[in-house]
């Protein structure tokens, strides 16, 4: 057993979600003396947690906010970032939406295609404003990662295809309340072998050459997010390895003079700080199989059901010798299970469980499926 759960936490009502604020500290620490030697400027993805005061330490340590909805830009102003340190992207983003942004002068809005551009153009005109964009391309560089969070694909929804990038740069002069500060892609997330960011850089240079070539000088660059964890050894390996993951830019991308490289890191910030804590309802064996039935599920914590992702899972309560568990939830359907055949200290009616790496996607994405309650966010 490895994750220690503070004592006053073991008598709540469960399932909670845990969040470990001193590694949250650690972490963003980490990131920000990773980032200072190359003068990166982070943007933290607010998809992948938004709970107010977690938001409110990451604005304390200086990095910016992504935000991918109307109700993330309101929700990190509201947290405390300035919004020239906002940057909004997403490939629906509506009227209303734009509108508010817009009104905050946001520093960027991440452009994903030639009927946004036209569309931010019309309501930034309207407002006797000028919308600041970076054109969203899909470089078509492949992430290595599960085919459901890979983003950087000529198959994907997301961005500006290379074929079409020339029609979309000739057409910014016919709209004069649009101005082209950068370029942006994002290629995938839970990515971990970092040599696909030396290959993002390498288009990104190539890109910035051809549009050069036609009379753009772009003063940001932004490369995405997308830096994995390691799921399988939270606490061998609590913190990313930020130094790797900049370097490769430092290596590859041709940055010009002035030129700001911003990144945009969600889950290598918060994930291994979060912790989803349930309590066995039920042991329910058969011939086959054996279960830990949870009071948490598939509505606390949806990976597992949505991508197949492994999270891993300790009993907190029990010191006896381990036996072989399918733990599922006990939401009414079968893809409510978080592992199959692993392997648990001997479980009982009561005991508490944890379920590690879950302050990325975990809180953020729960919903209230069979009408079940929200379930609480504790910190330590």
């Amino acid at each position: 057993m490895s994750f220690q759960l503070p004592a006053e936490f073991k008598s709540q009502p469960t399932p909670f979600y845990y969040y470990d604020l001193a590694l949250l500290d650690q972490t963003l620490a980490a990131l920000t003396a990773a980032a200072r030697p190359g003068n990166f400027q982070v943007h933290y993805a607010l998809k992948a947690n938004s709970n107010l005061p977690i938001l409110q330490r990451i604005q304390q340590a200086g990095l910016g906010a992504d935000c991918v909805s109307g109700g993330e830009v309101q929700r990190a102003l509201e947290a405390g970032f300035a919004p020239n340190h906002v940057v909004f992207a997403g490939v629906g983003k509506s009227d209303a939406e734009i509108n508010r942004a817009l009104a905050a002068d946001i520093f960027c809005f991440n452009a994903e295609s030639v009927p946004e551009l036209q569309v931010l153009n019309e309501l930034a005109a309207a407002q006797g404003r000028t919308a600041r964009v970076a054109l969203r391309i899909n470089p078509n560089v492949d992430a290595h990662t599960h085919a459901y969070i890979t983003t950087g694909l000529e198959a994907n929804k997301f961005g500006i295809s290379l074929s079409d990038l020339a029609g979309v740069v000739d057409g910014l002069d016919s709209l004069p309340n649009v101005e082209l500060i950068g370029l942006h892609a994002h290629i995938g997330s839970q990515i971990t072998e970092l040599h696909v960011f030396a290959n993002l850089s390498r288009k990104l240079n190539e890109l910035q050459t051809w549009l050069e070539d036609r009379g753009h000088q772009l003063p940001h660059l932004n490369v995405g997010g997308g830096l994995g964890i390691d799921y399988q050894h939270p606490d061998t390996n609590p913190i990313p390895d930020f130094g790797a993951y900049f370097g490769m830019f430092e290596q590859h991308l041709v940055r010009r003079p002035s030129q700001q490289v911003h990144v945009e890191l969600g889950r290598a910030v918060v994930a291994q700080a979060g912790t989803l804590v349930s309590r066995v309802l039920y042991v329910k064996e058969s011939q086959q199989t054996r279960f830990a039935i949870l009071d948490a599920g598939m509505t606390e914590l949806i990976r597992p059901a949505l991508y197949g992702s492994h999270h891993h899972i300790e009993n907190i309560s029990s010191q006896l010798p381990a036996l072989a568990y399918d733990v599922v939830g006990p939401i009414c359907e079968s893809s409510d299970t978080f592992a199959k055949a692993v392997q648990l200290a001997e479980t009982r009616r009561g005991d508490l469980v944890a379920i590690r790496s879950a302050g990325a996607y975990g809180e953020v994405m729960s919903s209230s499926y069979n009408l079940r309650e929200k379930a609480e966010a504790l910190y330590r």
